[in-house]
């Protein structure tokens, strides 16, 4: 089921109505990723507000998720002796069926399906399972035509009158599945009212209908000519094919096609459907009608069950070709939960805060309506951040909740225009001892400015190092030579950036908006703030009295270094007392437990630091250390030509070096793949004027060795032709209704000349009927290219990777949420890859 956007707050209004000392405490599964984390603070403060207890759940991969849902979801159910309750999934199990991997699922007896726990699933990943969305209903009983839709439940989507409590599977709509999803929701309802018929995939059986049909009336079906399989033998087959299913799924069990496949169609109750092949009652051929006696022979059942599986191949495809479409990130789960916030009227600045680093965090990890990678704006060739138009609208929406939740004293428009705030300068300090407010700031595309000196923040940018090639010494030299022309000196700009000149602060930007474009730099700092266009482009930063000043971006930087390296993880990789007291431990480790536990109690350390400002500063040095080795390992990778270019995307190894052992976490991985990438597509940028490939840019594939258990992490990434830009969807929704109009028009004015002609007698009538056909084949051909255009450059490695791992037999673990990142043995990484280039791996 889905819960539309309109009806955010009815499932926490009900669980705050009927909470009871007795009740047992929220669950919420998180998973280990900034925005997840960012959700989890707005949720749990919003349940401390309500008194309602709660358990936090740091989810690190499927195989985690299966044990939370044995170990944790499990004993709430009724059927185990429990008091159900609901589960919260923050950024977890959007591509899986969670009925399954949860174990709410009683199976066979429906009367006790979900057992009354609810799940709410909080994803901002894509595509859905269809199975959470449209199905994962509570206990309802079967009526003549179907399901009862008594409980406010139409097709998958809850309405006010739903009544929560009965358990069942939630999706939380952020738009995209009203706007979007209608095809395949309508598909799905089809698909789950349908009987369960065998489908032996025979074409020969296909070719036959049309002759069967066309026969049925003249000649019966000769009873001799095959055995039919009685409906026993068909589910002792389907049992047995089950069960080999089985088997195979439990052994990959976190892959993506044995949870989110097409393959099998939604489950269905037993036996009600669309078509019924059942003889007519005697008593009905008793009394014979004329009608009776002059109608034609009602068509056989083989015939009604060719059709049956026609159609329902039909709909099976529509859901193929959505899963097929590849992944994308939609809405950040942090918005939606401040979303919901702002429903109940809870909202304040705390709450917009984690909202804000929750959304600014995608964009560090490449996170966008293409999947996991760069993206580019089409038109104007320039880095476009997250979401292209809609995530510039949710940063416009965060812009103005920062404005009317922090409304400037007539004290503080003149403190802030004598440190030159309006002009455009960093605010690096609080206005008072007090101040804890968020302000709006022209944030540069710079890397902790605050905090490191203004040539180490330029020099660790992905944005400035792939323009300027600071790989090379080439590319060092014209960072030199910028700075010599806005007039600031090596030694100035080695310095901390606090303690730079002021009046070198106060004119930066204007210097950086001078000079910057003759570099190729145009979107290295927002533009100036006027009256059309306001403060648009602007970042976000947040005072902590006279104790820091961070902006979001920072923020999200450090929290991510916490998640991926730990509060020790410099002094510990620096002195080797990791590796050497780890050792032991990670020789029997072949499976990743001891590696999961680990980053799941770095979670904590994060979640903590979100909240406490001493936290985040002591963390500086691990996130600086990241950045550090990021830059030395891209450096390394491009200036010794590791870089090989295959088939379908381009291939690096990292299996040497002295940040080897960072870049097993696969998020630090994911921000080496980006910076590597994002350098790679400004190459082809400048020696072709384009991306490759079409516009969709080059693909990169990033491999990096696990020593300690024999293993590659892989990440694939996309070449930065992102989906989202191709046609923005209001253009497009605009293009629709004119369309819409024009053959609303066409339809008015042929009916007139068909008047017309009908009274004049005419004869041309058969001529422009034939080229207003013809016209409207165009309209719907250049519709369907509308909708080619849908997945358009989206990430597909996640598809790719599981071709692959069904046609070789690499030993591969498909454990990660993000499906663009696997496991691959050490001795099988060179057969796995070749397979893999032969891949379509871009929408």
């Amino acid at each position: 089921m889905y819960l539309p956007r309109s009806l955010i707050s009815h499932l926490y209004l009900h669980l705050l109505r009927t909470h009871h000392p007795l009740s047992p405490p929220v669950l919420i599964l998180v998973a280990l990723e900034p925005d997840a984390l960012c959700a989890c603070r707005i949720l749990t403060a919003l349940l401390k507000r309500d008194f309602i207890p709660h358990k936090i759940q740091p989810i690190a991969g499927y195989a985690d998720l299966s044990r939370a849902g044995e170990k944790v979801v499990r004993p709430m159910r009724l059927s185990e002796g429990g008091s159900g309750g609901v589960v919260v999934c923050l950024g977890v199990g959007g591509l899986v069926d969670l009925g399954s991997t949860l174990g709410s699922e009683m199976g066979q007896d429906e009367e006790d399906t979900m057992s009354g726990v609810e799940v709410w699933v909080i994803d901002s990943r894509r595509p859905w399972n269809l199975g959470n969305v449209f199905g994962g209903k509570p206990c309802t009983r079967m009526g003549i035509n179907g399901p009862n839709t008594e409980r406010g439940v139409e097709n998958g989507r809850i309405s006010r009158n739903y009544k929560p409590g009965q358990g069942g599977i939630v999706v939380f709509d952020d738009g995209d599945i009203e706007e979007e999803l209608e095809a395949e929701r309508e598909a799905y309802s089809a698909l789950e009212q349908m009987p369960d018929v065998e489908d032996n995939g025979s074409e020969s059986d296909e070719s036959e209908v049309d002759g069967e049909e066309e026969s049925a009336i003249d000649a019966p079906c000769n009873p001799l000519r095959k055995k039919r399989k009685s409906w026993s033998d068909r589910e002792e087959e389907d049992e047995g094919s089950d069960g080999e299913e089985g088997r195979r799924s439990r052994r990959r069990r976190t892959s993506y096609s044995s949870s989110s496949s097409v393959g099998s169609s939604p489950t269905r109750p037993a036996a009600h459907g669309l078509l019924s092949a059942a003889p007519r009652l005697a008593s009905d051929m008793s009394n014979p009608t004329s009608a009776d006696i002059i109608a034609v022979k009602e068509p056989s059942p083989r015939t009604l069950r060719r059709r049956l599986i026609r159609l329902r191949r039909k709909h099976e495809s529509v859901l193929r070709k959505y899963y097929e479409l590849g992944t994308s990130y939609s809405e950040p789960v942090s918005s939606l939960m401040y979303s919901l916030a702002s429903e109940l009227g809870r909202e304040d600045n705390d709450l917009l805060w984690y909202a804000i680093v929750g959304v600014g965090s995608l964009e560090l990890y490449g996170r966008n309506t293409g999947g996991v990678g760069i993206s580019y704006d089409i038109k104007e060739q320039e880095n476009s951040g997250w979401g292209g138009e809609r995530g510039e609208r949710i940063r416009q929406t965060l812009r103005d909740e920062v404005r009317r939740l922090n409304p400037l004293d007539l004290n503080d428009v003149g403190r802030e225009a004598n440190r030159g705030e309006a002009q455009g300068v960093i605010p690096t300090t609080a206005s008072s001892p007090t101040d804890k407010s968020i302000r709006l700031s022209p944030e540069p595309r710079f890397m902790l400015i605050r905090h490191w000196s203004l040539y180490d923040s330029m020099l660790h940018s992905p944005y400035l190092s792939a323009r300027l090639h600071i790989w090379s010494d080439a590319g060092r030299k014209r960072l030199h030579k910028l700075l010599a022309k806005m007039g600031v000196s090596l030694t100035q700009c080695k310095q901390s950036y606090t303690h730079m000149d002021m009046e070198l602060k106060r004119g930066l930007r204007e210097r950086l908006l001078k000079y910057a474009p003759l570099y190729g730099l145009d979107g290295l700092v927002p533009p100036t703030a006027s009256a059309n266009r306001g403060r648009e482009g602007w970042g976000f930063v947040r005072s902590w009295g006279w104790k820091a000043c961070l902006s979001a971006a920072d923020v999200g930087v450090v929290v991510g270094a916490l998640l991926e390296m730990g509060k020790a993880g410099v002094t510990s990789l620096e002195s080797g007392g990791w590796e050497r007291g780890r050792e032991n431990r990670e020789l029997v480790d072949e499976e990743g437990h001891v590696e999961g536990e680990e980053w799941v109690s770095r979670f904590f350390d994060a979640y903590d630091a979100l909240e406490n400002v001493e936290s985040l500063k002591e963390a500086l040095p691990t996130a600086m250390h990241l950045l550090r080795a990021i830059l030395r390992t891209g450096t390394s990778l491009i200036e010794k030509r590791q870089i090989r270019h295959l088939r379908a995307f381009r291939m690096a190894v990292v299996k040497d070096g002295p940040d080897v052992a960072l870049f097993t976490h696969p998020s630090a991985l994911t921000k080496l793949a980006l910076w590597v990438g994002e350098a790679i597509a400004q190459q082809e940028k400048e020696s072709r004027g384009k991306l490759g490939r079409g516009g969709k840019g080059t693909p990169l594939v990033i491999a990096g060795l696990n020593e300690r258990r024999g293993v590659y992490v892989v990440v694939g990434t996309g070449g930065g032709g992102g989906a989202s830009d191709v046609i923005s969807k209001k253009e497009r929704l605009a293009k629709k209704a004119e369309k819409q109009k024009a053959r609303e028009a066409r339809e008015k004015e042929r009916e007139r000349k068909r008047a017309e002609r009908e009274q004049a007698g005419d004869e041309e009538e058969e001529a422009e009927t034939e080229e207003e056909a013809e016209s409207e084949e165009e309209d719907e051909e250049s519709e369907g290219g509308e909708r080619y255009g849908r997945g358009y450059g989206r990430n597909r490695f996640g598809n790719a990777f599981q071709e692959v791992v069904e046609e070789t037999n690499a030993r591969v673990k498909i454990d990660s949420f993000e499906h663009c990142v696997v496991e691959v043995k050490k001795e099988d990484l060179t057969g796995f890859l070749e397979s893999l280039s032969v891949k379509a791996v871009i929408g």
